[in-house]
């Protein structure tokens, strides 16, 4: 039996979009066309922490912040509607789809990919919520696995591929390099004095750490891009223990301290090593601005 007293307003993305990577906008390029088809706002549900995270209490990294996902997702058209995962966690298949899809958010659609669970315990699945949306009259588009070069494009490949340095492998993934916006703040200023100033960050907390080492990156402020060399480590030859991102940003000189910075990783070039004196260090950094200039040339 069909309920149509609800009148319903959004074609709905399922799913939990810490990356936004190629599976995940298969699901949201859905979503947008059947909103296209049915006049309907096209919107996502998105949870307030991961779910796993609640269930086992172990932290997961993200892929992108979540400003930047909100960001992103608003650019390409989407409403943002939130709900507490400790607040559904419990629920069971039915609850989810009649009190979040048809009371709170009512849908007309709903996308999701065909590995999508919800309910208590993952209970339900794809058929099931076929089944339950078919009762309520509400479209529902299951998009099939995506791969590339015969894997499975996942939030848990990419974060694997960055774990290990891929990053170009990361990035085909992805869709987009994988990248971080942050403060810059003042450190020793030992490159400067090796004739590299670089650009000392903090990656943000949420996101994944990628394998220690030198990248070719890119560096955007102010509008314009720049090629850049990033060691993103602990700096063994100084002795120092704390994590954080540093970049020299070639051909560019100027005083960026207190500014917001874009850095991309896009191809690792050397794992983090520690060097017997300075002078071998500034000649290793000269060896890596010519890998990163050759890298984007």
């Amino acid at each position: 039996m069909t309920d149509n007293s609800v009148k319903t307003e959004y074609s709905v993305a399922l799913g939990f979009f810490d990356g936004l990577h190629r599976a995940h906008r298969a699901v949201l390029l859905s979503a947008l066309e059947n909103a296209r088809m049915t006049g309907l706002t096209p919107a996502v549900l998105l949870f307030d922490e991961h779910p796993r995270t609640v269930l086992t209490g172990d932290a997961v990294p993200s892929l992108l912040t979540k400003e930047e996902r909100d960001e992103r997702l608003r650019k390409m058209g989407f409403t943002l509607l939130f709900v507490s995962f400790k607040e559904i966690m419990n629920m069971s298949p039915e609850e989810f789809v009649r009190k979040i899809l048809c009371e709170r958010y009512p849908a007309g659609a709903l996308s999701c990919g065909f590995n999508y669970n919800f309910g208590k315990n993952a209970s339900g699945n794809t058929e099931i919520l076929g089944a339950l949306c078919k009762e309520r009259g509400i479209e529902l588009s299951v998009c099939p696995e995506f791969t590339l070069k015969g894997q499975t494009v996942s939030s848990t490949e990419i974060r694997k591929a960055l774990e290990n340095g891929d990053t170009e492998k990361a990035k085909e993934m992805l869709g987009f390099p994988f990248g971080f916006t942050a403060q810059v703040f003042t450190g020793d200023q030992r490159g400067r004095l090796l004739g590299a100033p670089t650009i000392n960050q903090f990656i943000p907390e949420e996101l994944i750490v990628p394998r220690f080492g030198v990248y070719a990156s890119k560096v955007y402020f102010e509008g314009k891009e720049y090629v850049g060399v990033t060691n993103i480590g602990a700096r063994p030859t100084f002795g120092q223990g704390s994590v954080r991102s540093e970049t020299y940003i070639v051909d560019f000189s100027g005083d960026l301290y207190g500014r917001e910075v874009r850095v991309e990783i896009y191809s690792f070039i050397r794992g983090e090593k520690k060097f017997p004196d300075a002078d071998t260090l500034k000649a290793q950094i000269e060896e890596d601005v010519m890998s990163a200039k050759k890298y984007f040339a």
